[in-house]
């Protein structure tokens, strides 16, 4: 089971990455721009995923566009759940209890590279090349 914890260190080794405190829990960014957050169950969720919210832990991530929350939600429908809301999308949330942790750390890597500048993209894929010993497949 995947924690607030795991996102850390997932969110640690990227760059230019930031946790913050919100109103609505624990929140990353990277460059002021939000990548991955905790899930509050506000009134405007709709009442079956604010239940959902209120009973487990639930983790919001940017994604590349609608297309993949919808192959997502299609793929795996006992992890991510419906959409929340308009807000903030395209972005997909799921059950941290549920999720497998390698595609984990992958969602929150790619919602930091969703939105994180291309600087900081290649410093990433620099440090990870060079880590795992060249392979230059990241």
């Amino acid at each position: 089971m995947a924690t607030l914890d795991d996102l850390r260190t997932v969110a640690a080794r990227l760059p230019g990455s930031e946790e913050r405190a919100t109103t609505g829990g624990a929140a990353w960014f990277v460059r002021n721009k939000l990548y991955a957050w905790e899930c509050h169950p506000w009134p405007s969720i709709p009442d079956q995923v604010r239940a959902i919210i209120a009973s487990e832990l639930v983790v919001g991530v940017k994604i590349a566009d609608t297309d993949d929350a919808l192959a997502l939600r299609e793929m795996e429908p006992s992890v991510f759940l419906p959409a929340t809301t308009r807000w903030g999308e395209p972005k997909i949330a799921f059950r941290m209890a549920a999720i497998d942790p390698e595609h984990f750390t992958e969602l929150v890597t790619e919602a930091w590279r969703v939105q994180a500048p291309n600087y900081l993209r290649r410093e990433f894929d620099a440090s990870t090349t060079h880590g795992s010993g060249g392979s230059g497949s990241a």
